[in-house]
């Protein structure tokens, strides 16, 4: 046949008439802008099938995992070792990557013939033949007492299962060695070489030609997601999403895929743009209705289809005139590029006696085969571009094709048109085409050195997370003293010392449903608060309606005088009274104030320091409820009647504890965390009587700052204490809570990135910023329907450019802080709840946590890691979690409607 090399050398000045008959006879050969990509979308149904776990076997486009998770970044260094095996000949190569400043690649290779007897022969005999060979280049190199890492191109089909096993599907290109198909390449070279003992090597990677392209130059191009071959054959390959791989486990990250895209059309999906001469030359293959795409693209086929449109034509008499010779299917390699010169003289030697048109007419020919190759090819390559660019999510996408083969690279027009279709059928994306030197053999280094680059950095970074994973011993030993610490709290010669000071806040009883009446209440806690009506029935018609205002605090009045802020307070209660239609009505107030107190009684609160922003003077070392009530006389316009004052912790409680009668505890994990819980009279040595029980503010965010967490905090949890506020204090709170998650994740970043870890060390000027990362993020970057899109954004707008890798890094130091959080919320958890149970010396307890707070509420694997800590860590008892839904303000109304049922029937 001829051969594709004619398609390449003939000359473009071409006779128009001649050139309009040749168009009109291979018509169905020029495919229109529609028609390529009708094509591109029938590819892309093909990719989707052979992803699919379920469609995968029937697929004509096999999909295939080929384990390579990771493309160079460019840091990668170290001495490696390959072998290259895809023909008679096969290639030793060493390769030093070095990562001084400078990326340099040195290579040094030796080529090996392979005898047709071992091609034929044994596989035992063919692989002691590579061992051999391996020692032989090793002894040259002086390097044999070195155990070098080797990556293994293998270019024949196979299934792979891990990155360094490949199991051989069939031998093609000749070889047929006995005892190989169906076993694993990596393990019959580590079985051949271990029989010699005179050298060792460890064989991390086994891939096939294409993805070595890829990998050779995404070294030189960080873009570089593709790898594309158009040679004698032609494959493609590419980097697609993890969670799209049904074939493999996991969902995160990417994995690069193996197309074999040659096979494309074997179901018939091509069969109305085929024409009779690709049906011909399937007939007339070795593999019939087999690889129909590659037989239509590839250069083992472009001649061959040139030369039957050229017997045919002569045929019809329309070229030749009308002779044919027993020449004419002779195969010819044509090396020069001249003109018609030359094409008369390939013509000639043909046995032909071509005319000046005859000439033309072949060139013409040639360009269309060669130029509806390069089309297809582009249209099948703008299916995977398509979906790299959705994977993204990206308005436009920037990616770079690495290529090889004869084709592209010795054809004179082959590349630029396969760039121009490609462009034109993608206007939203920017695609560069790299050549790659050498693929093959520095391709598998690459993969090899990649794959010791994350390997190397894995363990870097486990070892610095490792203190941040807690065992069930250490959540254990959390929970002991935890209790330790609520111990002293409570005693009485204790309490002044203890970090947890276990609060008294007088309230005495849970909502026992029979509560009912109408109650104001405040809830003051930030720059805004609320004024609320609650409305609490009972009998028939049990429930809480409420209604509520919210009002602003003005800065000037937050830093003025506290009459000043009390003033504001009350005229907004006088304006929601007014609101409401209520003026004039003397109602029972709940006070909610989320600042640090001392409580004497439950209507007592003494502002022990102001927090949040707060500066009014006159109010520290006061009672704010005092100096509310002296504010409402002030005004003169109504008289309330103040209850009670509570945090917003028991205002949880309290809330929950309304819609289930076993809620005895409550639970804030927000911005700040904080627990309470009814504690036994008895074991309150601060407030005198021993009957019944009574609410105890812990404020556990304390818990720690005695030096009894040290041990378990990291130099991430002290550099965050030393730089907050209040160094020193609250150091639980600060391991928990989300004012402090999202600042300690960022610490680690940083760490990760000096130490060339994460973002190819690059760090941004915007991560350099104190609070930049945001907890949010932490619940944005979890959140599973997101996969890794989110993370970019993320990262994105904190100034960082990340790669696929790079997210998933982050997302793993959000998963490990967030989780640590969630254990040591619930080893606190569970010191509370076992302390009931042993206050009640019961075998078992049920008990139900009211909790509220954006950690819990927002996080999405927050809340049910803590349920699960608290159930390891407190077997005997059954503990049931309620969200608060306005905890702070209805709780504070519910203490003042239980107060006002045990106040009226202490009265009968």
């Amino acid at each position: 046949m001829i051969a594709s090399h004619l398609i390449a050398y003939l000359f473009t000045e071409l006779n128009h008439d001649q050139v309009q008959r040749i168009d009109k006879y291979l018509y169905h050969m020029r495919l229109s802008d529609e028609t390529l990509q009708e094509v591109s979308l029938r590819f892309r149904r093909e990719m989707e099938k052979g992803l699919g776990a379920e469609t995968n076997p029937t697929a004509s486009v096999k999909m295939l995992p080929t384990f390579v998770r990771s493309t160079p970044d460019g840091t990668e260094e170290g001495d490696f070792l390959a072998l290259d095996l895809g023909g008679t000949n096969f290639r030793v190569l060493r390769v030093k990557v070095s990562d001084n400043g400078s990326q340099k690649v040195e290579m040094e290779n030796q080529i090996y013939a392979i005898p047709e007897d071992l091609m034929r022969g044994s596989g035992v005999q063919l692989f002691d033949h590579i061992a051999e060979c391996l020692a032989n280049f090793l002894d040259k190199l002086r390097i044999k007492d070195k155990k070098l890492p080797l990556g293994f191109t293998f270019s024949f089909p196979c299934q792979q299962t891990k990155l360094d096993e490949s199991i051989l599907v069939t031998w093609t290109k000749g070889f047929k060695s006995s005892g190989v198909e169906g076993k694993d390449v990596v393990s019959l070279i580590r079985k051949a070489i271990r029989k010699r003992g005179d050298f060792d090597i460890d064989i991390v990677a086994v891939v096939n030609d294409t993805v070595g392209t890829m990998m050779t130059c995404g070294y030189d191009d960080h873009n570089c997601e593709v790898g594309l071959i158009v040679g004698t054959g032609t494959n493609a390959c590419y980097m697609e999403e993890m969670r799209h791989i049904d074939l493999v486990e996991g969902d995160e990250g990417r994995m690069c895929i193996n197309m074999e895209w040659g096979a494309f059309g074997d179901d018939g999906v091509l069969n109305d743009i085929r024409t009779e001469f690709d049906r011909d030359i399937d007939m007339g293959s070795l593999n019939p209705g087999k690889q129909l795409f590659e037989k239509m693209i590839s250069g083992m086929y472009m001649g061959e289809l040139v030369r039957l449109v050229m017997v045919k034509m002569a045929k019809e008499e329309l070229l030749f005139g009308g002779r044919l010779t027993s020449a004419s299917g002779c195969s010819l390699n044509i090396r020069e590029k001249e003109g018609l010169q030359k094409a008369h003289e390939i013509l000639t030697k043909l046995g032909l006696d071509p005319s000046h048109e005859d000439c033309i007419a072949t060139h013409r020919i040639c360009q269309i085969v060669s130029t509806r190759s390069a089309n297809l090819c582009a249209a099948t390559l703008a299916a995977i571009l398509r979906r790299i660019k959705e994977n993204k999510g990206v308005d436009r996408l920037r990616s770079t094709v690495g290529v090889d083969g004869s084709v592209y690279k010795k054809h004179p027009h082959f590349a630029r048109r396969l760039h121009k279709t490609v462009r034109r059928l993608l206007p939203d994306c920017d695609i560069r085409f790299v050549r790659s030197e050498d693929g093959s053999g520095k391709g598998a280094a690459m993969v090899t050195a990649v794959a010791y680059r994350l390997a190397a950095q894995h363990k870097a970074r486990q070892k610095t997370l490792d203190p941040l994973n807690l065992s069930y011993e250490q959540l254990l030993e959390v929970k002991k003293r935890m209790r330790i610490e609520m111990e002293q709290g409570l005693g009485k010669e204790t309490h002044d010392s203890a970090t947890v000071k276990m609060l008294p806040t007088y309230v005495c009883s849970t909502p026992d449903g029979t509560e009912k009446g109408d109650f104001l209440a405040l809830d003051l806690g930030g720059t805004n608060f609320r004024v609320l009506l609650v409305r609490v029935r009972n009998g028939m018609r049990r429930g809480v309606e409420m209604h509520n205002k919210i009002y602003t605090i003005p800065q000037e009045i937050m830093q003025g005088t506290g009459e000043e802020l009390f003033d504001h307070i009350v005229h907004c209660i006088s304006d929601f009274l007014e609101y409401m239609g209520m003026k004039g009505v003397s109602l029972p107030l709940g006070f909610t104030f989320s600042f640090p107190c001392h409580q004497n009684s439950l209507d007592q609160g003494i502002l022990l320091k102001w927090t949040k922003g707060f500066n009014a003077s006159g109010c520290e070392g006061e009672d704010v409820v005092g100096l509310l009530k002296d504010a409402i006389h002030r005004r003169e316009e109504f008289d309330l009647d103040v209850v009670a004052v509570v945090n917003d912790t028991v205002g949880t409680m309290m809330t929950c504890g309304y819609e289930d009668p076993y809620c005895e505890v409550g639970l804030i994990v927000g911005t700040g965390s904080n627990a309470c819980y009814m504690e036994e009279m008895k074991n309150v040595e601060l407030v005198e009587g021993d009957e019944g029980r009574m609410c105890i503010n812990m404020e556990w965010g304390a818990f720690g700052d005695s030096g009894c967490l040290d041990d378990f905090r990291t130099e991430f949890d002290v550099a965050v204490d030393e730089l907050s506020l209040n160094a020193g204090k609250q150091r639980f709170e600060k391991m928990i809570s989300g004012m402090y998650l999202g600042e300690i994740v960022r610490n680690i970043l940083i760490d990760f990135t000096k130490r060339g870890l994460l973002f190819r060390g690059r760090i941004s000027e915007r991560l350099k910023t104190r609070g930049i990362f945001e907890t949010k993020f932490l619940s944005q970057i979890e959140s599973d329907c997101l996969a890794l899109l989110q993370v970019r954004s993320i990262l994105q707008h904190l100034g960082l450019e990340s790669t696929c890798d790079d997210s998933i890094i982050v997302k793993e130091v959000c998963t490990v802080v967030a989780r640590r959080a969630a254990q040591l919320c619930g080893a606190g958890m569970a010191a509370v709840v076992d302390k009931i149970r042993e206050n009640r010396k019961l075998n078992f307890l049920k008990v139900t946590v009211g909790v509220d707070g954006t950690l819990y509420k927002l996080h999405p694997h927050f809340s049910s890691i803590m349920h699960e800590t608290v159930k390891q860590l407190s077997p005997k008892c059954e503990v049931t979690f309620l969200q608060s839904e306005d905890g702070s303000g209805k709780g504070a109304a519910l203490i003042t409607a239980v107060a006002c049922r045990i106040r009226e029937a202490g009265q009968r």
